[in-house]
C-alpha cells in the first residue's frame, strides 16, 4: 500500500504544532463531560465495567443503538462495530478483487481510493465540481463513467474536505445510476448530523438501496475520536459474513471502555452535536469574514454541511508555500489540498474547534 500522505502529516505536525487548523473532528468531550450525560443503566455498565474481551461485531446494547439510528431492515445483525479506518480496510478487503472496476468521488480521505489500488482494482475519480461559490456533483459525468463493469461506487456526503452536500434529488439519483448497474455502493457518512439546515440531511445509502454500505462513526459529527468506534451498517447478510470473517484478522474486538463510552454518547447524541454545531456555525461565519476581509489572498467556497471546507488560495507562490509560512512563522498546521491528491491551490479548514477563531488570527499575521 502507497504511504497515508494525510495520516503521515499529521504524524508530524498535529501533535507538535500549537495550532491545527485543518482537524476535521468536532471539539472532544473530555470524559468527566461524556460520563455526565450517561443514563443510569449506562452509568451501571460503565462502573462494573470487567476489562476483558467483548463480542467481536460489537456489544449488544451499542449494536442496538447504531442500528436505531436506520430505518433499514437489517437491525443490530447488520452492524459491524470497528474504527472507522479499520471498518473501510474490511469493506473494501471483502467486496474488491484484482481487475474491479470502482467509481469513487474525489478529492477524497485517501484510503476510500488508495485500496482500491492496493486490491489491483481500476480506480476511475468522479470528481466534485466548483460551481460559484460552492462545490457541486455532476450526475451526467457519474452517468458516464458507471457501466455493467463497475464494481463498487463510493460517496461521501457530507464530503470530506469540501462540506459538498447534494439535493435529496441528487443523491437519489446517483444511487439509482448505481442500482441500474447492479452496482455496489460504499457511504461514507463520517459527517452526517452535522448538516448546518437540518431539512437537508440525507437519509443513510443503506436504507435506500440494498447493495448499499453505510460508514459512520464517534469521531467527526460526536466529537469522540479518542474511543475508535465507528461501525458499518448494510443489509447484504453476505458480505456481513465475511466482514466478521475478516474482523478476525484486524482486531478480532473492539475496547471494552469505548463501546460503553460510545454507548453513552449515542444515546446523548442530540446534545452532543447541538453543541458541536454551535461551534460549527460560528466558526463558519469567522471563516467566511476572514476570507471576504482578504479576498486578494483567498476565495471562500462556502461548504453546505459538515465540519471542513476547501477555500482557494490567491496569493503569491503555491498554496503548499502558504501552508508551509502558517507552520513556520505562527505555528499553525494547515492541509493542503495535495494531500487529497487534489492539484488546485486549495487548502483544507477544519471549523469544529474551539481555538478556530485564534488559529485565525495567526494565520492573518503569516501573511
Amino acid at each position: 500500500m502507497e504511504p497515508f500522505k494525510l495520516e503521515r502529516y499529521f504524524a508530524k505536525y498535529e501533535f507538535s504544532a500549537p495550532f491545527v487548523l485543518s482537524a476535521s473532528d468536532c471539539e472532544s468531550l473530555a470524559l468527566r463531560e461524556l460520563l455526565a450525560l450517561a443514563d443510569d443503566e449506562a452509568r451501571r455498565l460503565w462502573d462494573g465495567l470487567s476489562l476483558g474481551y467483548t463480542e467481536s461485531p460489537g456489544h449488544p446494547l451499542l449494536r442496538q443503538e447504531i442500528a436505531g439510528l436506520y430505518t433499514s431492515q437489517a437491525g443490530p445483525d447488520g452492524v459491524l462495530v470497528a474504527a472507522p479506518e479499520e471498518a473501510i480496510f474490511i469493506y473494501m478487503n471483502t467486496l474488491l478483487s484484482p481487475g474491479d472496476e470502482v467509481v469513487a468521488l474525489a478529492p477524497a480521505y485517501q484510503s476510500l481510493h488508495s485500496l482500491a489500488r492496493a486490491l489491483g482494482c481500476k480506480l476511475v475519480p468522479w470528481t466534485v465540481t466548483k460551481t460559484g461559490q460552492k462545490w457541486t456533483v455532476d450526475l451526467d459525468r457519474l452517468e458516464s463513467l458507471l457501466s455493467d463493469r463497475t464494481r463498487l461506487l463510493v460517496i461521501n456526503f457530507p464530503h470530506n474536505p469540501t462540506g459538498c452536500l447534494p439535493t435529496l434529488a441528487e443523491f437519489e439519483a446517483i444511487l439509482a445510476l448505481a442500482e441500474r448497474h447492479g452496482t455496489f455502493v460504499f457511504s461514507d457518512e463520517m459527517y452526517r448530523l452535522l448538516e448546518y439546515d437540518i431539512q437537508r440531511r440525507l437519509p443513510p445509502a443503506c436504507d435506500r438501496y440494498e447493495r448499499a454500505t453505510s460508514l459512520s462513526g464517534m469521531s467527526k459529527a460526536l466529537g469522540l475520536p479518542g474511543l475508535r468506534i465507528g461501525w458499518l451498517a448494510g443489509r447484504d447478510t453476505q458480505l456481513y459474513q465475511r466482514w466478521q470473517e475478516y474482523k478476525d484478522y484486524t482486531t478480532i474486538c473492539s475496547s471494552a471502555p469505548s463501546e460503553i463510552l460510545a454507548l453513552i454518547g449515542l444515546r446523548a447524541h442530540d446534545a452532543i452535536v447541538a453543541r458541536n454545531l454551535e461551534i460549527v456555525r460560528a466558526n463558519l461565519a469567522q471563516a467566511e469574514a476572514f476570507c471576504t476581509r482578504h479576498a486578494g489572498l483567498f476565495g471562500w467556497l462556502a461548504p453546505q454541511a459538515g465540519s471542513v471546507a476547501f477555500p482557494e488560495w490567491r496569493g503569491t507562490g503555491g498554496v503548499e508555500d502558504f501552508c508551509a509560512r502558517c507552520l513556520e512563522r505562527q505555528g499553525v498546521m494547515v492541509v493542503p489540498g495535495s494531500m487529497f491528491d487534489y492539484d488546485g491551490p486549495h487548502f483544507r479548514v477544519g471549523l469544529g474547534r474551539r481555538n478556530f477563531p485564534q488559529a485565525l488570527e495567526r494565520v492573518e499575521a503569516a501573511i
